[in-house]
């Protein structure tokens, strides 16, 4: 019960070699284009793996709150992606330097002579920025390390006094979730068109966190237990994972499909022109592929109870997700920023090296901590053929 993942050195030396051609890609998009582009990217992948980890941790509170037995052994996964929000606050520190490069808003001279961004700005101003930046990921910080420092003292003394606590916090970070999560969307990517406006949006960005930390966590087990970590996996469990990932397709796809009739049938000019280059400019063909990964694809195939239960099935459903979510925050921040639509090296490196730095992180996370709970009240129900 006290086993911890052994890294290798393998894995460390691509990770690493990952971080460096993500670097590289920076540094070229810096030195070959204007700035946009290379900001717009760290943009891109910062938020991406931010949510993703954000998103895993609802998964856990969710699993908290409604005391699932099922998923007790499998918890030290969203604990361990959720050190990476320490290298997130950094990374999003850094991006302050790019700010006025991305946001039209911090340019003085362009809110003056705008009525709606002077209307808005008591809200869309550095300083608050840069408040509600800080303020979000004390709270995040906070709440999770909680939520971890009561599971290890569980496992160090037991009971299940250590659990209600858990759900207690898990509670909490449910509600300081949906609120700070949702303004962190408005701030770092509606504001990025900051004269168009959707009530809808940051739902969609909300769930989309939801929907892939469910899909990295599942990713995760997956490939652990092909390690001998999680022997207790079973079909019951891919199931359950399966049913996570294939609902929340369908209320993904759900809440685009309202976000889309809605502003298509009001045809008001200020709304619809955020899907003018969209739908119907050079990144028509991403408009349609964003759909059908996030949506058509996990919904018609997880559907089927083989597949849902298959392991190499859903983790090929899982690769096509997370290209799938990067594909839809590309085309909700680059028609945005850059003038161009161009996915190059500099866009797929950048992504490399993000996604290596993520995966470092939460491999050393696992490495530190034991990677089943081993005094939680669920654990025999989540390790037995019945749940």
């Amino acid at each position: 019960m006290d086993k911890k993942v052994q890294l290798s050195k393998n894995f460390k030396v691509v990770m690493i070699i990952l971080i460096v051609v993500g670097l590289i890609s920076v540094a070229i998009g810096f030195l070959t284009e204007d700035g946009k582009r290379a900001w717009a990217n760290l943009l891109l992948n910062n938020y991406y793996f931010l949510s993703v980890a954000i998103g895993a941790i609802f998964w856990l509170a969710i699993q908290a709150v409604t005391q699932s037995g099922w998923s007790a052994a499998y918890l030290r996964i969203p604990m361990a992606m959720s050190n990476y929000f320490i290298v997130s606050m950094i990374l999003f520190a850094i991006m302050f330097f790019g700010i006025h490069d991305l946001y039209h808003w911090t340019h003085h001279d362009a809110v003056i002579n705008d009525a709606i961004l002077l209307h808005k700005k008591p809200y869309l101003n550095v300083p608050f920025f840069t408040i509600r930046y800080i303020v979000f990921f004390a709270l995040w910080i906070y709440l999770t390390q909680r939520i971890k420092k009561l599971s290890l003292q569980e496992d160090q003394f037991g009971g299940t006094g250590y659990f209600d606590k858990i759900e207690m916090t898990s509670k909490v970070f449910i509600f300081v979730f949906a609120v700070s999560f949702s303004l962190f969307t408005i701030d770092w990517l509606m504001s990025l068109d900051p004269h168009w406006y959707s009530t809808i949006y940051v739902v969609k960005k909300f769930i989309m966190a939801f929907f892939h930390g469910a899909a990295v966590i599942t990713a995760i087990v997956i490939i652990l237990h092909k390690l001998g970590y999680f022997p207790m996996l079973t079909k019951k469990h891919m199931g359950d994972f399966s049913r996570y990932i294939w609902a929340l397709s369908l209320i993904w796809g759900y809440i685009w499909l309202s976000q889309y009739l809605l502003i298509w049938y009001a045809n008001i000019p200020e709304e619809t022109i955020y899907y003018i280059p969209r739908e119907l400019g050079e990144y028509k063909a991403l408009f349609y592929v964003e759909l059908i990964m996030n949506w058509a694809f996990p919904f018609f195939f997880l559907m089927w109870n083989r597949i849902a239960k298959n392991q190499n099935l859903v983790l090929f459903a899982v690769v096509v997700l997370i290209i799938g979510q990067w594909v839809e925050l590309y085309m909700s921040i680059m028609p945005g920023t850059v003038e161009s639509h161009s996915i190059s090296f500099i866009e797929i490196g950048t992504f490399i090296g993000s996604f290596g730095l993520f995966a470092l992180v939460v491999g050393k996370s696992l490495s530190k901590l034991p990677i089943i709970p081993k005094n939680h009240p669920y654990l025999i129900e989540s390790t037995t053929e019945e749940h």
